[in-house]
């Protein structure tokens, strides 16, 4: 199962991807948005992780 930010970045990229190859531009989109604000969200908590 996918566990923390980055299964879940990983699972909407390949979603956009699968989104994307079947035509539907605006839902792969979104899901690229999501898996890339999630990588961001996951690299600052882990600079934070180590700072603290």
């Amino acid at each position: 199962m996918v566990n923390g930010l980055v299964g879940l970045a990983i699972l909407f990229f390949i979603l956009a991807l699968v989104f994307a190859v079947l035509g539907a531009r605006g839902i792969a989109g979104i899901s690229m948005s999501i898996a890339r604000w999630l990588v961001i969200i996951f690299i600052v908590l882990a600079i934070l992780s180590l700072l603290l």
